[in-house]
């Protein structure tokens, strides 16, 4: 397990466990970021995350990224 952070640019990767507060989970689960689900790294600017998920993009915070477990 390792955090999304370091995951290879499009390459799949199942999330195994997200971590952080209650609030923080519900919001990364609001945007499609579920245990069980796919996630995909589209790019990453400045730290931050451009990724795939339900078929969307969606732009994440480093600070989140650390909490989505891969």
């Amino acid at each position: 397990m390792m955090p999304l952070t370091l995951a290879k640019i499009n390459e799949s990767n199942i999330i195994k466990k997200i971590g952080g507060l209650p609030e923080t989970k519900k919001h990364l689960e609001n945007l499609g970021f579920v245990a069980g689900g796919e996630v995909k790294v589209i790019s990453t600017i400045g730290g931050n995350l451009i990724v795939q998920v339900k078929e969307s993009r969606v732009a994440i915070s480093k600070e989140m990224a650390i909490r989505i477990m891969v």
